[in-house]
């Protein structure tokens, strides 16, 4: 199945290829009056359909057999139009462009409201790569480096993103803008899961905590949004050896084409074997993952992009039983997992951009639980649809259409006493969204959006308004607000055994004030969250759930605080986060309404990297504080009655520049050693004192050492991974 897999990945992208003789090629920059690249301006010959769009560094490139002389016009949101006659007499044309601000962007409001940007890249940019493989405790996981950001909590058991009062299933990933399924790689019970992609394989990373645009639903919280690499432009071969495995990178890049390749290997069981678990490994986790990114211009205005990632997983380990610690069950799990995307982005009519996007999710688990085997297969495809236009230098416009349909079964089968069962379901949802940007005035921007879905599983029909508003308060300061209602399938778990369960629905509130100056971000936000239709549930014999409907509801409401400087001290970027959250609910098979397991009050971090130049290192230092999370304790009264030890953690790491082209690279969590607890496990029964035994649920070890030599070879010889690490 990996074989099938790996080369059909490949043999896509191959039959993509098509390379494309040049006639005459415009290229050049796009910059405004301060020199800042401008990300997305369309840029095209007047009366005809050459043109592109400006990349993430405001550069351009297209062709067109157009001859003698042209108007080449440059427009983007908020500016005037560029327009310059040129001569299309020489093979190749550069240009550099340069747009002024017209009256509406005087003032550059744009939405922040939900919306983190902290990075200054665009709207919702908020990590780059670099930022997320330099910071200490993230081990370079994508989601590991976004739970220092308000609006998240500490949850290390999981390892996933849990924001404003959400679970973790109500964060969805988009690359591209097209829907992940699975993100998060498989994992033991109680200990923490990695997403599952490369950060280098992306240019940025987006992260909205509430009241995103329209375009994305069937997100419950919040959206992640993994922007991938434009064309490359330089050949070039990396090489990681690392203390948890090793990887193999090649990039070859073309006069108007490109392609990734990212072939890396894991392998747990020497690292398990010289530090102290708390689990009884019996084959530590072992995985093989392939990416390919692969980028081709297809005309003069219009670019291919397909993206796909093969990686499979294997991992065995013995849990004690709590009432009776002799006894062991023995768990294994294998999960083969497959993503393909494509999109093709083209300039169309009369400047209408049109992106259509396809992507293809299938997650295939193996779960041995003793004399009990488990199969899950989950396929999911999704497609979109979008047309978009700045009708004038102050209105922009957004059509969108998609389909999502995903299909899942379970197969149970108990060798013991030949008990077999299966569950499934087949999900088909479609969707129609529109939305606006408006500059009402120099200083006020409104964005209104509106999603309609419906799911047939169901046969529900759902609005969902979104709005948002952006007052520049002074020339560095700005207020926004932003209203929104989301919907969200029912978890898998629960659509399997109850397929007319209705969508769980929240309605965000958000205020927000940003005050943004070169190199320093002070935000501040304050939100309100409304939930109903959750899932909620009665409890049945044998621990099976019965009676299933859409009554269970909740809230969220807190306040949060961000400040990153990387301007005050010489060589030093970092930023502090803190979060206060009230939340409580009254769903799945909870008694009554109290705040859920996942839930503290407070949760602080604070990130700080350090540049010594002299010594060519960078150094790095995360400090993470969450207030106890509450549990149940069965054994006391109540429901929902205890809570864990507040969390601490301090972790560091360094990064040496050994060559020009080698990297060496040091991390580890939990530097001072402290214990850290999640929660407890408790057993099903009583033992003979008439109490729950009970486990104290850690990380596997105190503390997680990393160690990688990073090469890179290129013909400049110049050329290092630093950009990744």
């Amino acid at each position: 199945m990996k074989m099938q897999y790996t080369l059909l990945l490949g043999l896509t992208l191959l039959l993509a290829y098509t390379p494309s003789m040049s006639q005459n090629w415009i290229k050049g920059t796009v910059e405004t009056a301060k020199g800042e690249a401008v990300i997305g301006a369309n840029i095209y010959l007047e009366d005809t359909y050459d043109g592109t769009s400006s990349d993430l560094e405001g550069r351009f490139l297209f062709q067109t057999g157009e001859k003698g002389a042209q108007i080449l016009i440059a427009s983007y949101l908020g500016f005037t139009d560029f327009k310059q006659t040129i001569d299309l007499e020489h093979d190749t044309l550069v240009i550099s462009i340069v747009l002024r601000e017209n009256a509406f962007e005087l003032q550059n409001v744009v939405i922040t409201a939900g919306a983190f940007e902290a990075g200054g890249e665009g709207k919702r940019e908020v990590l780059k790569p670099l930022d997320i493989l330099t910071t200490a405790g993230a081990t370079g996981d994508i989601a590991g480096a976004l739970n220092t950001l308000p609006g998240t909590q500490t949850v290390g058991e999981s390892g996933r993103l849990f924001v404003r009062g959400g679970e973790g299933y109500e964060t969805k990933t988009f690359i591209d803008g097209m829907q992940v399924m699975s993100f998060y790689s498989a994992a033991a019970p109680n200990t923490p899961g990695r997403s599952r992609f490369m950060p280098y394989m992306f240019s940025g990373t987006s992260f909205s905590t509430g009241g995103y645009s329209a375009e994305y639903g069937q997100a419950l919280s919040s959206a992640l949004i993994l922007n991938s690499k434009f064309l490359a432009t330089q050949n070039r071969t990396d090489i990681s050896l690392m203390s948890v495995g090793a990887d193999v990178g090649l990039t070859r890049a073309w006069e108007n084409a490109s392609l990734v390749g990212k072939v890396q290997y894991t392998n747990l069981d020497p690292y398990m074997g010289l530090i102290n678990q708390g689990i009884e490994w019996v084959d530590a986790p072992t995985s093989g993952e392939v990416s390919l990114a692969f980028r081709q211009k297809i005309s003069s205005s219009g670019i291919l992009k397909l993206f796909g990632n093969f990686n499979q997983t294997d991992f065995s380990l013995d849990r004690r039983d709590l009432l009776d610690p002799t006894q062991k069950t023995r768990t294994t799990i294998g999960n083969q997992y497959l993503y393909l995307n494509g999109i093709v982005q083209e300039v169309v009519g009369e400047d209408w951009t049109l992106k259509g996007g396809l992507s293809y999710t299938r997650s295939d688990d193996d779960i041995r639980l003793n004399e009990v085997v488990v199969a899950e297969e989950e396929a999911g495809l999704h497609a979109k649809l979008i047309l978009s236009k700045t009708f004038s230098n102050n209105t922009a416009l957004k059509i969108g259409a998609e389909y999502f349909d995903r299909q899942f079964v379970q197969h149970y089968h108990q060798s013991t006493d030949l008990f077999s069962n299966q569950y499934d379901f087949h999900e088909r949802l479609g969707a129609l969204f529109v939305e606006s940007d408006i500059y009402l005035t120099s200083s006020l921007l409104a964005r209104a959006g509106l999603r309609s879905e419906y799911s047939a599983l169901n046969q529900r029909f759902h609005l969902a308004p979104r709005l948002s508003l952006a007052l520049k308060t002074s020339a560095k300061g700005q207020v926004s607000i932003a209203y929104g209602r989301f919907q969200q399938a029912a978890e898998r778990r629960w659509l399997m055994v109850a397929n007319d369960l209705g969508a769980e629905k929240a309605d965000h509130y958000i205020l927000n004030y940003q005050l943004s100056d070169k190199g320093r971000t002070f935000r501040t936000e304050i939100f309100q969250k409304d939930y109903r239709d959750l899932v909620k549930f009665l409890p049945g014999a044998g621990q099976l759930a019965t009676d299933f409907s859409n009554t269970g509801m909740g809230y969220a409401h807190g306040l949060e605080l961000f400040w990153r400087d990387s301007k005050s001290l010489r060589n030093v970027d970092y930023w502090v986060s803190y979060s206060y959250l009230d939340t409580e609910r009254n769903y799945q098979d909870f008694s009554a309404q109290v705040s859920p397991h996942f839930a503290s009050k407070h949760n602080l971090s604070v990130v700080y990297k350090h540049f010594l130049n002299p010594i060519k290192s960078q150094v790095g230092f995360t400090y993470t504080f969450a207030s106890g999370r509450p549990y149940d304790d069965p054994n006391a009264a109540g429901f929902m009655n205890q809570r864990t030890p507040i969390y601490q953690d301090l972790s560091a790491n360094l990064s040496y520049l050994f060559r020009q082209n080698i990297i060496v690279h040091l991390s580890a969590s939990n530097v001072l050693g402290l214990d850290q607890i999640f929660g407890y496990e408790f057993a099903h029964a009583m033992d003979e004192t008439g109490r729950y035994p009970s486990k104290a649920i850690r990380p596997p070890a105190k503390r997680f050492l990393f160690l990688g030599v990073f090469i890179t070879l290129s013909k400049e010889k110049t050329m290092n991974q630093l950009p990744n690490l």
